[in-house]
């Protein structure tokens, strides 16, 4: 398989153990975008437990940087496997060093009941908005476009996403598509708070799924920040189908130091997200 499906094919090394490729297009990326190590984290966990389990919630701590030249390894520990739920502990290493500490948790089917009481936001269909080309294996329409200014990158906080290429009818193949996209865009990336940077590196990231959906149709990714202290960001977000169907929630804490990117490494990472710099006044 090709486009993103092609991320979530581990090989499996040893008992609980497994292993991915490194990006065949290394050479292009700046850095190991989080969201690959989560959804591969998620494709390991849920390789050691009955096909009829599927995730309901994942918390990661990204420990380290990744590198995108390097394969990663993932070692599972099955914690838990009873009557209802099963729990997994997964370890991603890169040169024996702890990049990403996952713990997901699986359960079975049951009565479905369902509530949505998350702010829904109405914006514009997918094929009303511009597109840009993206190194991340998805196609993006951004609400409120990614844009630099004043020395920092301002990451779109509101977008529709859409996995290329097909995914399988595997339901856990899906999740691992939305715990990728999960990480996409920036809750504080259209914020203006003064002392506070508008980017900065993942340090946890908390994932529920609510409903299953087909991950390869357009899906609605809508960022809203919470909180911020001690150099650190909060920020609260939802995932729904193109019908909107709530899939998921997210929150994700992020360090926020208020430190402009270098002009050489801030025109890189413009060029790479393909967006312009705006003039200085």
């Amino acid at each position: 398989m090709t486009g993103l499906a092609s991320l979530f094919t581990l090989d499996c090394v040893d008992e609980d153990r497994f292993r991915s490729a490194a990006a065949p297009d290394a050479s292009t990326r700046l850095s190991l975008y989080g969201g690959v190590v989560m959804g591969q984290a998620l494709r390991a966990a849920g390789s050691t437990v009955a096909p009829d389990r599927l995730p309901h919630s994942l918390h990661g701590y990204f420990l380290t940087p990744g590198r995108v030249d390097r394969p990663i390894l993932f070692e599972v520990d099955r914690d838990r496997d009873g009557r209802s739920f099963s729990a997994r502990h997964v370890r991603a290493l890169q040169d024996d060093k702890v990049i990403l500490s996952m713990v997901a948790s699986f359960a079975g089917p049951e009565a479905v009941v369902r509530y949505d009481g998350v702010p829904v936001s109405h914006v514009p269909a997918p094929e009303e908005l511009p597109g840009r080309a993206s190194p991340m294996l998805v196609e993006m329409r951004e609400v409120t476009p990614t844009r630099v200014a004043d020395g920092e990158i301002r990451h779109t906080d509101r977008l529709w996403v859409r996995p290329m290429g097909a995914l399988s009818d595997d339901p856990l193949e899906h999740a691992c598509a939305v715990a990728y996209v999960s990480d996409l865009g920036f809750g504080f990336g259209q914020t203006e708070i003064p002392g506070v940077g508008v980017d900065g590196p993942s340090l946890g990231h908390s994932l529920w799924f609510h409903a299953p959906i087909r991950a390869d149709d357009w899906m609605l990714l809508d960022l809203r920040p919470v909180s911020v202290g001690e150099a650190r960001g909060i920020y609260h977000g939802s995932i729904r189908s193109r019908a909107g169907v709530l899939a998921a929630t997210l929150a994700q804490e992020v360090l926020l130091r208020d430190r402009p990117l270098p002009p050489g490494v801030l025109d890189r990472m413009a060029e790479y997200l393909g967006v312009t710099p705006a003039p200085e006044d």
